[in-house]
């Protein structure tokens, strides 16, 4: 990779990672809801799941959705359903301090997985790979895979503080309870790539 290309594929990366997301979405409410320390294994999760992600892609993936599609279509349904599932958690949540409404944030497992369902780390993903990692060999692969990561780490974690920091202004139960409605009415507009993509 020559320093134009990882100077590109950086701010690539950067970009793609701090702008708003499900994940992005989902760190800022549980920030806000519960609080940094427990909403790290939620953002080490991200950070992990996605760069597997890179690389299981690289290594052929779309190839298998491409030889058998039906597999493809199940995988948006599960998406479509699984996020309809968080959206609802989210607007269900317990703000920090509530002990009435039950709730608890992601765990690491969960938001690794998370990522195989959500659209935008697929929509990440493949432009890594495609774009910046054309030869798609093993080396490349992870070279692509381990600067994403480092990069989308850190960018990430800005939400979670951002949310901690909304949650001062949002100690009435009132408002929180409008901020988690809100917070479940962006991610589901993430379905829109979703459900509207040409596959």
């Amino acid at each position: 990779m020559t320093l134009d290309v990882f100077l590109a594929f950086a701010a690539f990366c950067f970009v793609s990672s701090a702008t708003p997301g499900p994940n992005n979405l989902m760190l800022m409410a549980s920030g806000a809801n519960f609080g940094v320390q427990r909403t790290i294994p939620h953002w080490l999760g991200i950070g992990f799941g996605f760069t597997a992600m890179v690389i299981v892609v690289g290594l052929g993936l779309m190839n298998v959705f491409e030889m058998f599609p039906l597999i493809y279509t199940a995988l948006k349904l599960v998406s479509v359903a699984f996020l309809l599932y968080l959206a609802w958690k989210i607007a269900n949540a317990a703000p920090l301090g509530d002990t009435k409404t039950v709730g608890k944030p992601m765990t690491f497992l969960q938001a690794v997985a998370f990522q195989w369902v959500n659209p935008k780390a697929w929509a990440m993903a493949l432009t890594a790979i495609t774009v910046y990692s054309p030869s798609q060999n093993m080396i490349a692969i992870m070279t692509t895979a381990f600067i994403f990561g480092l990069i989308n780490l850190p960018s990430c974690s800005i939400w979670m503080f951002i949310g901690r920091q909304i949650h001062r202004f949002l100690k009435a139960p009132r408002r929180m309870r409008v901020f988690n409605i809100a917070m479940s009415l962006l991610l589901l507009t993430s379905l829109y790539p979703l459900l509207f993509s040409a596959h």
